[in-house]
């Protein structure tokens, strides 16, 4: 498929994610408000999925907004959207309540869809309606066809901290990714502010927040700040960094340990002379600031049991890519998005890197710590 032809799908892409950004913001807020907290601490506005993993508000409000956005844009017929949340607990009796704060945050957001080039609905959407979006999200994606690819709020222990997660839609046909967008609403877009610690939210910063989008093949990658009064006129261009020695190299890694095997990154590091302490961060932030140049490494070793999801890479990649850096897993394989909803097939880990020299001697570097490590 030509670039040029995406035009529509991007432009929409990009509006969404402000939009959906928005939303994000607000919920965080409020989460964060005293007045806000009850007996479990969060307002009822976070539960527990099956694997202990927290999900929002923001979470279900996010998928419903991108879901309805979409169909609104490119029609239902034949429209494929894999994203991680289901309607589940949201339908059952004792989730009204949550159901409520859902609609509320879902229809504040549509209602303010014209600041950002997008159509609102013509009245506030019922709790049936957002259910319906939220559920339309069922695909399981696979090799032929297209499917756009959500992680509605990527990194929601993050969020629910206060800390980084992004925003990240994806468009992906017959296998290859397309379009990449992520929004970034904690971003410390000043370098200097991630430079103090990558995992803050940088409270109080009026410089922080955040759109990067790319498209496959154009070799560019862009940079939006994330206004709280509606769409941005102008947009910088990325460029991943130039570094390509790994002394001077920044290493980004994930936060919680049953994600990624510290040890062994640590190891990798070590080995390769890294005298910076790694920057662990929530979310497919470790994506932006490669495609910005605030860092110059993401490892990811995760244990043998743990699968990868498209979602959670899809957007960071071609950002990535298109900025200049490169994303293979640790044998040096680009990923292979076509199997459905896993990375299927990973050799070992991912890898992203800010150019090819740097990812060269890591590569190198895996397959000699390989052998010694407990993994």
């Amino acid at each position: 498929m030509e670039v040029e032809s995406l035009a529509r799908e991007m432009e929409t892409a990009v509006r969404v994610v402000h939009l959906a950004s928005s939303l994000c913001v607000k919920v965080q807020e409020k989460l964060r408000l005293p007045s806000s907290i009850n007996g479990n601490g969060n307002g009822g506005h976070v539960k527990s999925k099956d694997d202990d993993s927290p999900v929002t508000v923001a979470d279900w409000g996010v998928q419903a907004i991108v879901s309805w956005v979409l169909a609104e844009v490119f029609g239902t017929q034949n429209l494929s959207i894999v994203a991680e949340e289901d309607t589940d607990s949201l339908s059952k009796a004792e989730s009204l309540a949550l159901l409520g704060a859902v609609s509320n945050a879902v229809n504040e957001a549509l209602s303010e869809a014209t600041k950002y080039g997008l159509t609102k609905p013509d009245e506030p959407l019922g709790s049936d309606d957002i259910l319906k979006a939220i559920g339309r999200c069922n695909s399981t994606g696979g090799p032929k066809g297209r499917h756009w690819v959500l992680d509605p709020v990527d990194g929601t222990l993050g969020f629910v901290r206060g800390d980084q997660y992004a925003v990240a839609l994806a468009l992906i046909e017959d296998g290859k990714v397309l379009l990449g967008v992520l929004g970034c609403p904690n971003y410390p877009v000043k370098k200097e502010g991630l430079s103090n610690g990558c995992n803050q939210s940088g409270a109080g910063s009026v410089s922080k927040g955040c759109v990067m989008y790319a498209k496959r093949g154009s070799g560019q990658a862009w940079m939006q700040p994330l206004l709280p009064n509606g769409y941005p006129e102008s947009a910088t261009l990325l460029k991943a960094s130039t570094v390509d020695d790994p002394v001077l190299a920044t290493v980004c890694e994930p936060v919680e340990r049953a994600n990624s095997n510290h040890l062994f990154t640590a190891g990798l590091a070590n080995s390769m002379g890294v005298r910076k302490q790694p920057m662990r961060v929530y979310s497919m932030v470790k994506y932006a600031a490669i495609a910005c140049g605030d860092a110059e490494v993401f490892m990811k070793f995760a244990q043998s049991s743990y699968k990868e999801k498209i979602w959670d890479h899809a957007a960071g990649v071609v950002i990535v890519e298109e900025a200049g850096g490169v994303v293979t897993d640790a044998g040096g394989r680009k990923l292979n998005f076509s199997k459905g909803v896993y990375l299927e097939g990973l050799d070992r880990g991912i890898i992203a890197c800010s150019n090819t020299v740097l990812h060269d001697k890591i590569i190198g570097a895996v397959y000699a710590s390989w052998e010694s490590s407990s993994l």
